[in-house]
């Protein structure tokens, strides 16, 4: 008898449960009404959650009660609170960032005295105390403006990307205007014979400068994602994930016509190895890709000045 109350028991908590889980769906836009791909959903106070597919769209099992989190970046969080309904449809907002500090900085000289020169810098706080409001001039400062110098060669510092727990953190973003250019750059410093600065080896330019011949999308999306895992070289008990997104192959025999005009400088400063050199070698390539309707022209300035390639067809490849 005891054990017949017990199987009853657990029988009726499995029925309750049952009866409070359910599936919700839905779609997430942006208040333009366009799908977003990515959106993190997860329940509060768990570590179950899922995300929304390329058209904007997700399913998770979740109970009554459940508070669901949805999330991207740049966009606001929203909370909701789970009751009789199956589907939830959510359109996301852009966050709203406060300007904490704005710096506006111009050129000349100018003294307390005069004001027609240009401002050497203009702060604005986003926050502003009762004296500041009261004191206009509270929001300027004159400084000297410092002497500008250029360094060509000169690389933005690279900070190294810390470990984040996917599950604390379970959002990633993929560019779709992949750069290569500093596998070239480091490959130039080593045929010179030089060692290449440290913030000019960036390793996703180098990553990304091969083709890995990705199969092309076949559905309706217009690209594809193929990825592959690997033990991590450096750390036994890492692995390293690669992933590779695969646009679709446009053709380009119904193009439109092409009309390219190229402004160049040719200046004495452009006659290094690296630049017009460099850049004839590149018009031999874009030359063999013309098509009989296309046309090129060349204008230059500062060495010289006019028309110097009056727009020939790609019939005519050794005048271009």
């Amino acid at each position: 008898m005891r054990a017949l109350k017990l199987l009853l028991g657990l029988l009726g908590i499995l029925i309750s449960t049952s009866l409070s889980a359910k599936t919700i769906s839905g779609i997430v836009t942006d208040e333009s009404n366009l799908a977003i791909p990515g959106v993190s959903i997860v329940i509060k106070g768990t570590t179950n959650g899922t995300s929304t597919n390329f058209d904007g769209q997700y399913t998770i099992e979740v109970e009554k009660g459940d508070i669901l989190i949805y999330s991207f970046v740049g966009l606001m969080t929203q909370e909701i609170e789970v009751k009789d309904q199956t589907v939830i449809n959510v359109i996301m907002q852009a966050e709203q960032i406060s300007v904490d500090e704005v710096i506006v900085v111009g050129y000349g000289k100018k003294t307390k005295k005069s004001f027609s020169s240009s401002v050497a810098g203009i702060r604005i706080r986003g926050k502003s105390s009762r004296r500041e409001k009261r004191n206009t001039m509270a929001f300027c400062q004159y400084e000297m403006m410092p002497d500008m110098t250029y360094n060509t060669e000169g690389y933005s510092t690279i900070n190294e990307n810390n470990y984040k727990n996917a599950v604390e953190s379970p959002i990633s973003t993929f560019s779709i205007d992949v750069d290569a250019a500093s596998y070239s750059n480091v490959r130039r410093f080593l045929t010179n014979g030089e060692k290449p600065p440290i913030d000019a080896v960036r390793i996703e330019e180098m990553i990304n400068y091969f083709n890995y011949n990705y199969e092309q999308p076949t559905g309706e999306h217009p690209f594809a994602i193929h990825h592959e895992i690997a033990r991590c070289p450096w750390n036994n008990d890492n692995l390293l994930l690669h992933i590779g997104l695969q646009g679709k192959k446009i053709e380009t025999e119904n193009l439109p016509a092409s009309n390219l005009v190229f402004l160049l400088d040719v200046s004495g400063s452009m006659n290094s190895q690296n630049k017009l050199p460099l850049l004839k070698k590149a018009f031999k390539l874009l030359v063999n890709q013309l098509r009989p309707e296309d046309k090129v022209a060349i204008v230059v300035y500062a060495g010289s000045s006019g028309l110097v390639l009056p727009s020939p067809t790609g019939t005519k490849k050794k005048k271009s």
